[in-house]
């Protein structure tokens, strides 16, 4: 894209605005090189990549970005051998732990989080791991750039002696300070420094009194600052160990510069991620600020903006518009009055389609689709040129002649004004030409025009599309909606009249326009009239169509309510019959208790068999609740005894103990032995195989193992052994849960068995009995 098109369609502010979002000076820097790229692949990958950042940003608030800087140069220094100041070497740590940070940051995202991020991931994966380095500098360098003791055991004891040399001159100087004559010879009972060395502000008349070196002078010349005799050898052993510690620091910077300049590539790789990374965020932080959205991208010219607005306008006073063109129409030509909003029309269009191919979000609804285009040009403004002595039409020709040079079926184009600044007629005449020249070729147009010739282009032209920007007679103002399909007509009459003109001399106006004129602005009042009819009724049946969808919600909620209402209605009447009954057979039993005493007393003829034909027939009267017929899988094999089955109609596991008829057998659930239909049972393959003894025995076993263990006056170590064994016949057993009593005592049995079951891979949980359970003194452990 030309730099001049980038600048006449200000996609140079909307970079300017989203550099404001950058973190660090490297992604600022990037952020000035970036342009719309024109391969379809590319534009895709940015856009899916903005996209990630907004995801990221939305679940996370933020990210982390702090302590990047552009170290670059820090690190093409250390290449060529320079050695690195101690506060590069600290930026330089602290952009390597920047990137470690961000790193484990996405694996985070990736980790946590319900969003695919492959972009990010791919970008983590191509940031250096340098973590020895930046521990290295961090030992060496604290956070203020200043080289810290314990980076050589050679500068630990250089500066040891320099603290001490300095206490012992600071001692000797604040003894004079504190003399009998310092007030009277003394400007200020102070040490302070002057070049470097340990002095005293000694009033001028006493200088012979201290003797020594004078280093500095008040300005008024009564203060001089003296080093007196007594420190100068002392002075000048902290100037030798000052030094010796400077010759120590350089050779440390030199020592880490050498380690810079080995993973030198590595930091020039690493900064280049974290600055895309940067302006990939920023994009989103843009996106999320001025509320745009990601489009859809075809290579086919097609351009959908739904609710498109002009970035740089105000949110709340930008005029939105639905742009669609590029299939069976491919130009566009906006016909109507100046200050319409024709022009801020066409940037829309224009910088939309940059923005999406330079990887931004686009400010338009979501769902809106844009073309990648080879190029975009733009013709728009006043291109007028004092320097070259050309008049605002030769300086549009000239451009529209270089357009015409270099653009193909694959590019957009943008006109504004087509043809204007020379006479009416040879104007009209130059842009229909020019607009049948790059329509005739595919290319995308789009072209304002206020030449009345041209409103009637798109009727006899396939392909070509009128269009005009509304203008409201009431308030004689433009209301900036864009309507494709209708031209634009002039409403200077209208106004004239509004504004108060006299209507004979409106008349006498119209009469020179002729009857071809009024016969147009007639039929488009008329198409104008119509679309407003047309928009009224829209509204009106999308009103229409919102009542009925809330009514169709509210009667399908009033009817989920009735269904439910007479499910429990059903519910309660079933519990008032059982309860009947249920209380008639406790009836009939004590009846059926007291025939059988008064037969066993007095040999009453009452047959046994009798009174259970009696029972059966009060059991037949209860309500029998409505289950779903179980069905058990079909079995892979026969059912044999011993075998591990599930009981459908239960939920529960058991094992096979006996079969009593073809269809029947006896299945033993945990401590429960019952006679169950084959149909409800399903044959499940162990977890794991059991010793064929082991197996045997607990087939042929009863439920002797019982739900709870005393181990109360056990040595730890048989305590230990029986709850092993304990838990081994629990879950031959099907127990879910189990009783273990330690009592309470010292406490070591308890902590004992507790680390056991913490370790036992069959143990689900364990907790302390309640109050009714034995309390601390026993544990309840829950088996999976």
């Amino acid at each position: 894209m030309e730099n001049r098109v980038l600048k006449t369609l200000e996609f140079d502010k909307i970079r300017d605005i989203v550099a404001t979002y950058c973190t660090s000076s490297a992604g600022r820097t990037y952020m000035e090189k970036l342009v719309p790229v024109s391969d379809f692949q590319e534009v895709v990958r940015l856009l899916e990549e903005t996209d990630e950042g907004l995801a990221i940003l939305r679940v996370r608030g933020n990210v982390p970005m702090g302590g990047i800087s552009d170290i670059r140069p820090h690190a093409k220094r250390a290449q060529i051998g320079g050695v690195l100041s101690a506060y590069e070497l600290m930026e330089t740590a602290n952009t390597i732990r920047a990137s470690r940070i961000l790193r484990q940051f996405i694996e985070s995202v990736d980790a946590d989080e319900d969003i695919e991020i492959p972009h990010f991931l791919a970008k983590k994966e191509s940031l250096p791991i340098l973590t020895v380095l930046e521990h290295e500098i961090n030992a060496a360098i604290d956070d203020n750039g200043r080289v810290v003791d314990s980076a050589s055991g050679t500068l630990r004891s250089i500066r040891q002696s320099l603290r001490i040399q300095e206490g012992r001159v600071r001692e000797k100087l604040e003894g004079y300070t504190r003399g009998r004559n310092a007030a009277k010879m003394l400007s200020d009972s102070i040490v302070t420094i002057r070049n470097d060395r340990f002095v005293i502000p000694v009033k001028s008349e006493y200088r012979s009194h201290f003797g020594g070196v004078i280093h500095d002078m008040s300005s008024s010349g009564q203060t001089l600052f003296i080093e007196p005799d007594a420190v100068v050898q002392a002075n000048n052993e902290i100037r030798n160990l000052k030094m010796k510690e400077k010759d120590e620091i350089e050779k440390i910077l030199q020592e880490l510069s050498v380690k810079v300049q080995a993973v030198a590539h590595d930091l020039f790789v690493l900064v280049d991620v974290l600055a895309e990374i940067d302006i990939i965020l920023a994009k989103s932080k843009f996106g999320t600020a001025h509320k745009c959205t990601k489009p859809e991208v075809n290579n086919e010219g097609y351009i959908r903006l739904a609710k498109a607005r002009h970035p740089l306008l105000p949110i709340d006073q930008a005029v939105a518009n639905t742009i669609e063109f590029g299939k069976e129409i491919t130009t566009i030509v906006i016909t109507g009055p100046n200050t319409g909003g024709k022009t801020v029309t066409l940037k829309t269009v224009g910088l939309c389609t940059l923005m999406a191919q330079a990887g931004l979000p686009i400010p338009a609804l979501d769902g809106s689709e844009v073309a990648v285009f080879d190029s975009v040009y733009a013709d728009i403004g006043d291109e007028q040129s004092i320097e070259q002595s050309l008049s605002t039409f030769s300086s549009h020709m000239v451009n529209i002649v270089d357009i015409l040079k270099k653009f193909d079926s694959r590019s957009l184009l943008i006109f504004d004004e087509l043809g204007s600044g020379t006479d009416p007629q040879e104007g009209a005449a130059l842009a229909i030409s020019i607009l049948d020249e790059v329509h005739g070729t595919g290319a995308r147009v789009m072209a304002t025009t206020h030449y009345p010739e041209l409103k009637a282009y798109g009727y006899n032209r396939p392909g070509v599309a009128n269009a005009s920007v509304e203008f409201d007679i009431d308030t004689l103002s433009p209301t900036y909606r864009l309507l494709i399909g209708v031209p634009g007509r002039s409403n200077a009459f209208e106004i004239s009249r509004r504004l108060g003109l006299h209507e004979h001399v409106i008349k006498r106006a119209k009469k020179f326009t002729g009857t071809d004129r009024g016969e147009v602005d007639s039929m488009i009042a008329s198409l104008e009239s119509s679309r407003v009819q047309s928009e009224k009724d829209a509204e009106k049946t999308h009103a229409l169509l919102i009542d009925t969808e809330n009514l169709k919600r509210e009667l399908e909620t009033k009817l989920a309510e009735f269904e439910e209402m007479k499910e429990k209605l059903v519910d309660n009447a079933k519990e008032k019959a059982k309860k009947i009954v249920d209380d008639a057979r406790v009836e009939s039993e004590a009846v059926i208790s007291d025939l059988r005493a008064l037969r066993l007393n007095v040999g009453a003829s009452v047959k046994e068999h009798e009174l259970i034909e009696a029972r059966k027939r009060l059991e037949g009267v209860a309500p029998k609740d409505k289950k779903k017929k179980v069905i058990a899988k079909a079995a892979s094999r026969p059912l044999e005894v011993g075998d591990e089955v599930k009981v459908i109609s239960y939920g529960q596991k058991g094992t096979l103990i006996e079969k009593v008829s073809a269809k029947e057998w006896i299945v033993q659930i945990g401590i429960l032995k019952m006679k169950l239909d084959e149909s409800v049972l399903e044959y499940t393959k162990p977890e794991k195989m059991k010793d064929p003894v082991v197996s045997a025995s607990v087939r042929g076993r009863d439920s002797h193992v019982k739900l709870e263990l005393d181990l109360r006056g056990e040595r730890y170590e048989d305590a230990l052994h029986r709850t092993e064994k304990y838990l081994d016949d629990a879950l031959l057993s099907n127990y879910h849960q189990v009783s273990i009593i330690h009592g309470k005592g010292t406490g070591a049995l308890r902590q004992g068995v507790q680390t056991y079951l913490k370790k036992h891979p069959r143990v689900k949980s364990y907790r302390y009995g309640e109050a009714g359970e034995g309390g601390h003194g026993v544990t309840v452990v829950e088996l999976k």
